[in-house]
């Protein structure tokens, strides 16, 4: 049987009367040393444990040098015993307080058996995410009595948690390979409840028909990115896919009435976000709203739609300048407590990364990456917005493209799927012809009736081009846009808008 973690004895009774005998951290020291010496003895113990363990996991520092001293050799093809491992004793005088040469053959006389070698590496692995749990814990208690002025308590939480995630997330040894029979039975089972749906989304429904068609719905652990110009209307179709995914009453993950929606406001504060939604729901203008030009009847409607809005499971973070680690602490928070089938960030080069890079292509590298970790570890899809970089506005040829991108690179690699939002009406509308004074009446009223051609085709309408999709066709789509109300539907072909 493996040995367990020291435990240690009842503190005795304080002549104070107060529990404040000294308690020493957890380790196993045992343990270290049946470890080492497995590894002496068969150098498989060590490829046991050498994907989860490091030398700054020993409780020993010394015993950590001599694993980083094995792994080393072995690497190198060599046999690490006590043997050759004592020039390196004998060089390190660090080593001496611990014996010298001669604790290598005391490390030998306690190897284990081969079988048992990585659960002793899981044990002084677990001891070693315990030490740093107290140590951690430590830091907050100071942090908390300590009082700082432009520190708040809510602050400290953040950073409590955001440390503890990544205690959290170091602390994984299993993964690595996986037998292919597993992931063709896990691909057998995806095809099988795509079957049983008959034809009905694998993924939350973004609420327009066709969009949904051609994506199959928005994936769990897709890193979806929306992209266009400014004024495009790149924040509008968010908040409506968040309204329509919440409001779903279809939701393939087990059929529940709406999915959660964590949406994280860089730009907008949540009441603009919200204005947005009621504008939608009733059809007035939120400009109106703002300005308090409503009639009793309006005002009447408003409110009947804010009541029905109450049941709509969206949250919303519009804290400034979030960085990557604090919005992946927030979303843990929301999945833990409320549930979370959606995350929305709007956009994507507001995001802070918490340090200083070399360009600005770096950063944007981390904070995809970050996204695209966050869409795994949650298992949920996140719908980033981006910004395009102003080389659209210097064709004629408008339209977007994946180079457009900025810093295209890494959001175009990170991305499961890039769609484009454009609006040939809004460069239109810039674009009326207006007749030059050498011009014929005739041959200007011809470039108008072009123009106004070109304007009725384009009028109310918004094209979605799919430019990536990793498990699926691209393509473009068209939904109706309607400018007053921020508001995205359907197309109705038949009756041209």
């Amino acid at each position: 049987m493996p040995p367990t973690a020291a435990t240690t004895p009842l503190p005795e009774p304080s002549p104070t009367g107060k529990d404040d005998a000294y308690r020493s951290l957890p380790v196993n020291i045992e343990a270290e040393k049946a470890l080492l010496g497995a590894i002496f003895v068969d150098h498989r113990a060590y490829e046991r444990v050498s994907e989860f363990l490091r030398p700054s996991h020993f409780a020993i520092p010394e015993h950590g040098r001599i694993f980083e001293a094995c792994g080393k050799l072995i690497e190198k093809g060599q046999i690490a015993n006590p043997v050759t491992l004592k020039g390196f004793f004998e060089a390190d005088e660090g080593l001496a307080g611990i014996g010298g040469p001669a604790y290598l053959v005391d490390l030998a006389a306690s190897a284990v058996l081969i079988i048992n070698a990585a659960e002793y590496g899981r044990i002084v692995y677990d001891l070693h995410l315990k030490r740093e749990l107290i140590g951690l814990g430590e830091d907050v208690v100071n942090r908390a009595f300590a009082g700082e002025v432009d520190e708040s308590a809510t602050d400290q939480i953040e950073q409590a948690e955001r440390e503890l995630y990544d205690l959290a997330s170091t602390g994984q040894y299993e993964g690595g390979f996986r037998p292919f029979t597993d992931s063709v039975k896990s691909a057998i089972d995806m095809a099988e409840a795509a079957h049983r749906r008959e034809g009905g989304l694998a993924g939350v429904a973004t609420g327009f028909t066709d969009l949904d068609k051609l994506l199959g719905g928005l994936h769990k652990s897709d890193l979806v990115v929306l992209a266009g110009r400014p004024s495009m209307g790149k924040t509008a179709l968010a908040t409506n896919i968040a309204y329509n995914a919440a409001y779903d009453r279809q939701k393939s993950a087990g059929g529940e009435d709406g999915a959660v929606v964590g949406f994280f406001s860089l730009e907008m504060s949540a009441e603009q976000l919200a204005s947005r939604i009621l504008s939608e729901q009733t059809e007035i203008s939120s400009d109106r709203m703002r300005k308090g030009e409503l009639s009793n009847d309006e005002f009447t409607r408003l409110v009947m739609a804010s009541q029905a809005l109450h049941k709509i499971p969206v949250y919303i973070d519009d804290t400034p300048a979030l960085t990557v680690s604090a919005l992946r602490t927030r979303a843990r928070r929301l999945k833990r407590v409320h549930g979370l089938d959606l995350i929305v960030v709007d956009y994507l080069q507001l995001i802070g990364t918490g340090r200083h890079h070399d360009s600005r292509v770096q950063e944007v590298s981390e904070i995809t990456r970050g996204l695209k970790t966050l869409a795994k570890e949650l298992n949920v899809p996140v719908l980033a917005l981006s910004q395009l970089s102003r080389a659209v506005e210097q064709r004629e040829n408008k339209r977007p493209l994946l180079s457009d991108l900025r810093e295209s690179g890494s959001i175009e690699q990170d991305a499961d799927v890039v769609m484009f939002i454009f609006r040939e009406e809004y460069y239109l509308e810039r674009d009326k012809p207006a007749q030059r004074a050498d011009e014929a009446d005739d041959r200007f009223m011809d470039r108008l009736d072009k123009w106004e051609q070109r304007m009725d085709a384009a009028r109310g309408t918004a094209e979605i081009s799919v430019a990536k999709q990793r498990h699926g066709p691209t393509g473009n789509i068209e939904l109706m846009f309607d400018g007053m109300y921020t508001r995205f539907g359907n197309l109705d072909r038949q009756h041209g808008n």
